[in-house]
């Protein structure tokens, strides 16, 4: 899988009139579906690089009923695009790649010290992961 660039990936999502700044109670609980428009859950949580500032991942949750018996994915930011009309957010991918992907439960979150797993989360999808270009890895 070829590595997205993910400056182009905002800038195609900018133009589609997606909001460039959104407050994260509206992210968290928004859909997540893919470009043939598949459920593939909901925006659990955001998590915080605190040491940069940015955003590490967004926990996404899929399957199970009524939150029960979901399984978590970390998705790198990156990954989604928001749009414009709804409160919703597009992944570009298969149920099958999400299904494959690394994940976790609710009483397991992965921390981002252990920069292995991370990475694996961010090549899983075709991204270089974000520290990378700093030299450093998340604290």
């Amino acid at each position: 899988m070829a590595m997205r660039n993910p400056d182009l990936m905002r800038a195609e999502a900018a133009t589609r009139g997606a909001p460039r700044v959104m407050r994260s109670s509206t992210i968290v609980g928004s859909a997540v579906r893919n470009l043939k428009g598949d459920d593939l859950g909901k925006i659990q949580e955001l998590m915080i690089d605190v040491a940069t500032g940015r955003i590490a991942y967004a926990v996404l949750a899929y399957g199970g009923f009524l939150g029960m018996g979901d399984k978590l994915f970390a998705i790198p930011w990156e990954a989604l695009m928001a749009k414009s009309d709804e409160r919703q957010f597009v992944l570009d991918l298969d149920e099958e790649t999400l299904k494959t992907a690394p994940g976790f439960d609710r009483d397991h979150y992965p921390t981002t010290a252990d920069t292995n797993w991370l990475s694996n989360v961010y090549t899983h999808y075709g991204y270089t992961p974000y520290w990378t270009g700093t030299g450093e890895p998340p604290r």
